[in-house]
């Protein structure tokens, strides 16, 4: 059993908790997942670490309810428990692999959008920490939808968002803003890394294609049962079939076939509000019933 240290709403629909996991924490690398299970008859849930601390023993996780199974980890409530907490796993950044020098003659930006702006912040942290200081575009829906601008602030180069409503920022999409800082500003960056919807990686990676910058996107939404025993995480990479779980989930972003992923994942969304439908009217029949109605 696995307790939750704390909880908190950091947008709407959108919790993070702190679970305690020690081992977990000690092992942990930016771009790695976990598994989680909430009790005996649950599913299993990959989720990207979005922190650690070796040190207190805690892991991260950031979890907005989008079906019935991640409805059941986000009803938890500080003090109670999560019965597995698998990880760490999948392969970490290919940050990790470079040498201090290599890392410092690069210019690094990440491209977060929504709820990816969880798992994005772990490895700007950890560059940051060895001494590289990267640069953070942030894409929300609008001001209320923005998590972790404080925290990316404390550990980026520069943070520059991006909202659909102008609400904050600069009033547009991800790629847009990407097009002012590269096209009209002249920034120049050697590797992009992109993390959110993977509507906008694919358009993040059309247009950094164009750019002639080398782009890496973290397929972690595919990803169902975390083994690949399940298949459901399959994805073309330049041709070759590669499994989300254990091949990733990051990849050159160029040679992924983003066409063939959209339409995986949106056949596991599907069978999610099915479920999560299930489970509604499940709980509405309960409450009438007690109200006597």
């Amino acid at each position: 059993m696995f307790k939750i240290a704390s909880k908190k709403l950091l947008a709407p629909h959108i919790y993070l908790m702190d679970i305690e996991a020690p081992r977990v924490a000690k092992a942990a690398l930016p771009g790695q997942f976990i598994i989680v299970r909430v009790h005996d008859k649950g599913e299993r849930i990959p989720l990207t670490i979005a922190d650690y601390n070796a040190e207190v023993g805690t892991v991260t996780i950031v979890t907005q309810t989008v079906g019935a199974s991640t409805r059941l980890i986000c009803a938890k409530e500080e003090g109670e428990y999560l019965l597995d907490f698998v990880g760490p796993l999948g392969m970490p950044s290919e940050f990790v692999h470079e040498t201090d020098e290599q890392l410092k003659a690069k210019k690094i930006l990440f491209i977060a959008g929504g709820v990816g702006t969880a798992p994005v912040y772990p490895q700007v942290k950890y560059l940051h920490n060895r001494g590289i200081k990267a640069d953070v575009i942030i894409g929300a829906k609008g001001k209320d939808h923005l998590i972790f601008q404080e925290e990316m602030k404390a550990v980026a180069n520069e943070v520059f968002i991006a909202t659909d409503d102008g609400s904050v920022g600069f009033k547009g999409l991800v790629t847009d803003l990407l097009k002012e800082l590269v096209v009209n500003q002249k920034k120049q960056y050697d590797v992009v890394v992109t993390i959110g919807p993977m509507i906008m990686m694919k358009f993040v990676s059309a247009l950094t294609k164009e750019l002639g910058i080398h782009t890496i996107a973290s397929l972690n939404t595919l990803m169902v049962d975390g083994t690949g025993m399940c298949g459901a995480c399959r994805v073309s990479v330049g041709g070759e079939t590669k499994f989300t779980c254990v091949d990733g989930p990051e990849f050159d972003a160029h040679k992924v076939d983003f066409e063939e992923a959209m339409r995986r994942q949106n056949m596991y969304r599907t069978i999610e509000g099915q479920k999560l439908k299930e489970q509604e009217d499940h709980d509405h029949k309960c409450k009438t019933g007690r109200d006597g109605k």
